[in-house]
């Protein structure tokens, strides 16, 4: 069995301590990768390599970096395929879900190459005698800790504008998915991206991930994952006033008024809940339907859920693989009894299937019908394929519900009625919002959350705003 090694300065290298992590086949059960595991010393060699290399990536012209992420893009493509079964066996992924995410990367690259050399400052009038400039400079070594959940493409979203705007990039991906981070590494540099400006640092969060954001190097920390962990990330990157964008969990609310298109709905519906088996922060878990429509949406909805394709994600007719862990879908499978004990009413799904797939990681998707906002289960982000839904009967109560939450991070709102779609709209405490469908993410919009669902902003010209400095400059005459 091949020892992935660490990404530092351009070599790929075994830890400092010698330790290693096995990767655990979420479709089977069984081990089929050793990773080098990461800890204090390595990621402060990889911090020192990108400082090294932050002059010389600086000093880069705006039109050879560009060049070099869409050559970056390029190889991602040429490589789709053997990325997207690497994503699919890593993650457990179906194997065409896996290819749309790969091509989401490329497309990341492509875009915040295009950017490059289209963002810069200003000249502004003031009140003085003389000429005021202002430079967007980039802000210098970059720590990023990606998510186990969208892999190569939240990597993608968080080292392309970082590229773009000039940093230089310390990456730990999730311990338990970093083997796309690593392919993506190799591939910039043969982009030509100069070694030790994109390092890969695979390693537990709690020595990793801690050095990495503890680390006084490091001037801007991105981090994706729970709203626990970001906590803890926000208060340790408080020492060094770091620059700081987290995006974390969320328990987002899907919206069906009476006039709504219901066969869209219910399909559209059942993907914003259940794609990637339900680990999605941006997941519609809790369904809001008006009551004229709410038996028949149920109907509609569990015999969409019941003839899911559940199956190893290899299977190009899978639609539904498994969670990342035994132990995670153990996790999600005790809010099914939870829920249970609440008194929702469970009307399909929950069980761990049997058979072929008795060792991997797989859950039936559940829906739960009649909760209510007070339920765990409507609370709680069970980051898994359960669906919580829940009658309302006016628009005010249906806002009300979906702002009872601690988080805000996505939403839909399925009416035929424009006015009340903007009223809602605008009346809803959240991030990101679709209309008439469940797609929250375009690479060219701004994509983060409220509350605790985290601070700041991915994708978009937006974030060029995060991984930049304002730097004013006024020359008196």
């Amino acid at each position: 069995m091949t020892i992935e090694g660490l990404l530092i300065g351009g070599d790929r290298v075994p830890a400092a301590s010698g330790q290693q992590s096995q990767l655990i086949d979420p479709a089977t059960g069984e081990t089929w990768a050793t990773v080098a595991a990461g800890g204090v010393e390595d990621i402060d060699r990889a911090v020192l390599a990108a400082e090294n290399a932050r002059a010389g990536w600086r000093k880069v012209n705006s039109r050879d970096r560009a060049r070099m992420l869409f050559t970056l893009a390029n190889l991602i493509r040429t490589n789709l395929e053997s990325l997207a079964q690497l994503e699919s066996r890593n993650a457990g992924k179906p194997i065409r879900d896996a290819r749309d995410e790969v091509n989401m990367a490329a497309d990341c690259f492509e875009y915040y190459a295009g950017a490059i050399n289209k963002v810069g400052g200003q000249t502004i009038p003031v009140a003085a005698a003389g000429t005021h400039l202002t430079f967007r400079e980039p802000i210098g070594v970059c720590g990023m800790i990606a998510p186990w959940n969208f892999p190569i493409a939240i990597t993608s979203w968080k080292v392309a504008p970082a590229l773009a705007m000039g940093n230089t990039i310390v990456l730990k991906p999730a311990s338990q998915t970093p083997l796309t981070a690593l392919r993506l590494g190799e591939l910039a540099l043969e982009a030509g991206v100069p070694p030790g400006v994109f390092n890969v640092v695979p390693g537990a969060g709690s020595t990793a991930g801690d050095a990495l954001v503890r680390h006084p190097l490091v001037r801007k920390i991105s981090f994706t994952g729970s709203t626990e962990i970001g906590t803890q990330v926000m208060k340790l990157a408080a020492d060094d006033i770091k620059n700081v964008t987290l995006e974390l969990g969320g328990k987002s609310a899907n919206l069906i008024f009476a006039d709504a298109d219901l066969d869209k709905a219910v399909v559209k519906s059942l993907w914003s809940v259940l794609g990637n088996s339900g680990q999605d922060c941006c997941a519609r878990s809790r369904i809001l339907v008006e009551r004229p429509l709410y038996d028949t949406f149920l109907s509609q909805l569990t015999e969409q859920f019941q003839a899911l394709k559940i199956g190893h994600p290899s299977e190009e007719q899978t639609e539904i693989g498994p969670l990342i862990s035994t132990g995670h879908r153990d996790r999600v499978h005790r809010y099914i009894d939870i829920g249970k004990a609440e008194g929702a009413k469970l009307l399909c799904g929950g069980d761990i299937p049997t058979g072929a797939l008795a060792n991997g990681a797989y859950l039936q998707p559940a829906i739960f019908a009649d909760a209510t906002p007070e339920m765990q289960i409507v609370r709680e982000e069970i980051f898994g394929p359960v669906v919580c839904v829940l009658p309302f009967d006016t628009e005010e109560e249906a806002v009300a519900i979906a702002n009872n939450s601690l988080y805000g991070l996505s939403g839909s709102i399925w009416t035929r009625d424009i006015s009340r779609a903007l009223r809602v709209a605008r009346a809803i405490e959240t991030g990101v919002l679709s209309i008439n469908t469940g797609h929250s993410v375009h690479l060219e919009a701004p994509f983060g959350g409220v509350k605790r669902s985290g601070l700041g902003r991915e994708l978009g010209l937006a974030v060029l705003d995060h991984y930049s400095e304002w730097k004013s400059v006024f020359i008196a005459e």
